[in-house]
């Protein structure tokens, strides 16, 4: 799912902040390092992350850094690249700008073009385009805000999401879905909701489907959709024919659907002399 990749993801940025030692404690004391290579080992002598490097320019507690390459060793293999990278040792914020990219062993990528740290605050965040996709999803969207601790992110604004929807063996039955935002992810509850403007178009069948509100909930073990509810001015379509009502619920292996809250059907006739839809 989308929540836990990148909450994965983001967790590789914590090598920097352990990758480096302390070089120089006076400001004025200004160091160069070319071609650097440093390592991390777990207790069972394991090793757990390197980070790599063309230059590291080391100005007091400010360290520039230069076509960065990590990676992150455990229960699933991560890489982090970027073209320039800033480390401030004191506080452990870290700032990478140019071609961000986390790649996941599964395949998983991150992409975007700046990407800051705090410490403090336990937030990771941009403000520039981020795209995050895998196998099973694609999701594109403008800024990007997540607590590593508490294992949720935000997807500021313009939310685009292309997600398979079916845990069985059928690629084609995807749900795209497109929100003003935010989009928030919870890895805890397994969930993405969308808001604001919220559409989903299933390509397959071309129903189509808008809601203030929009809740996925994701299957654990597929990483695919599993249910998805929605709330406020719910409307399908379906060809000519429109149901409307308060609540829905999307059940996506069985692809049935449920309304309520005064459901209301309106059946075009198809007739072009007729002088209006059918209305129940």
């Amino acid at each position: 799912m989308a929540t836990g990749m990148i909450i994965r993801l983001i967790l590789t940025l914590i090598l920097f902040i352990q990758g480096f030692p302390v070089f120089a404690e006076a400001p004025e004391i200004s160091q160069k390092i070319e071609g650097f290579n440093l390592e991390g080992y777990a207790e069972n002598g394991d090793k757990s992350w390197d980070l790599k490097g063309d230059k590291a320019d080391i100005v007091g507690n400010k360290v520039a850094v230069s076509n960065v390459n990590a990676n992150s060793y455990g229960q699933e293999d991560m890489n982090l690249t970027a073209k320039r990278g800033t480390i401030n040792k004191a506080t452990g914020d870290v700032n990478l700008q140019q071609d961000v990219v986390i790649t996941a062993e599964r395949g998983a990528v991150m992409k975007t073009d700046t990407l800051e740290w705090s410490r403090q605050k336990d937030l990771v965040q941009t403000d520039d385009p981020v795209t995050i996709e895998d196998k099973s999803m694609r999701v594109q969207g403008i800024g990007l805000e997540a607590h590593p601790s508490m294992k949720d992110a935000t997807l500021k604004s313009d939310v685009m999401a292309d997600i398979q929807a079916e845990s069985g063996t059928n690629k084609n039955n995807r749900i795209q879905i497109t929100s003003d935002g935010p989009m928030e992810l919870d890895q805890a509850t397994m969930t993405a909701v969308f808001t604001v403007n919220v559409v989903a178009i299933e390509p397959a069948s071309g129903r189509r489907l808008k809601a203030d509100r929009m809740e996925v909930l994701f299957d654990d073990q597929t990483k695919k959709i599993k249910e998805i509810t929605c709330t406020g001015n719910v409307e399908v379509q379906q060809e000519n024919n429109i149901t409307r009502s308060e609540s829905m619920v999307y059940k996506a292996d069985e692809q049935r659907m449920v309304l309520t809250g005064r459901p209301k059907l309106i059946i075009d006739p198809g007739d072009n002399n007729a002088k209006g839809a059918f209305k129940f």
